[in-house]
């Protein structure tokens, strides 16, 4: 009889326990859960909101425009990243009439040799601003192209947080002049980066909606 009866009393033990342990590894199981999908959610606002360097500074291209830069090959950030500037715009189809034009002026050999520059970028769009006419008066007058294409050049690398507000000489030797912040940029309050930090070899790039023009 005593027998029987301990038997229940541990049967009840075991029953009144086994709630508490599975509700124990219940709740393990959820904060590990909870913990990862946490973790996975970082992570993927950490690919899709550009990364930053120790100090906080931007250091992937950023803008609207930078989505129909190539994938991949020679035209792709990655493939612009390993060749000289001239030769990286040659590879992108956005800015075939800025190389049409750095070719025009003999500029080519000039800024691949070039150490540690900014250039800013007029898409095919920003010189189709230009009437044609004035365009092709420029094309052809190398004096005037090599004046202003200098100008969209500083000697020295400007990384995005250098342009909140800023005033740089170019290789043209007047001053161009930068303002904004975080992904909106502007030059010479007139020119919009539409697609900034794009690094090549020996520069760093900031594709513009609009061609800048020397005041001198």
């Amino acid at each position: 009889m005593q027998s029987r009866v301990r038997r229940v009393a541990v049967a009840v033990a075991v029953a009144g326990v086994l709630p508490l342990a599975l509700a124990a590894c219940s709740d393990s199981d959820s904060k590990d859960k909870a913990s990862s999908s946490s973790a996975d959610t970082a992570s993927k606002e950490s690919d899709t909101t550009g990364s930053s360097d120790g100090a906080g500074t931007m250091s992937e291209p950023f803008g609207p425009a930078c989505a129909t830069v190539p994938k991949d090959g020679a035209g792709s950030f990655d493939g612009m990243a390993k060749d000289p500037v001239a030769t990286a715009a040659s590879n992108n189809p956005a800015l075939s009439t800025l190389v049409t034009a750095v070719k025009k002026a003999g500029l080519v050999d000039t800024l691949n040799n070039a150490k540690d520059i900014t250039v800013f970028a007029p898409t095919n769009d920003a010189f189709a601003k230009i009437p044609k006419a004035d365009l092709d008066k420029v094309l052809s007058d190398k004096a005037q192209l090599t004046k202003i294409l200098t100008y969209h050049v500083v000697g020295q690398k400007l990384a995005p947080g250098d342009l909140g507000s800023g005033s740089f000489e170019t290789l043209e030797k007047s001053k161009l002049t930068t303002a904004g912040s975080g992904e909106s940029y502007n030059v010479n309050g007139t020119a919009n980066v539409v697609c900034g930090n794009v690094k090549t070899a020996n520069a760093n790039v900031y594709i513009i909606d609009t061609v800048l023009m020397p005041t001198s």
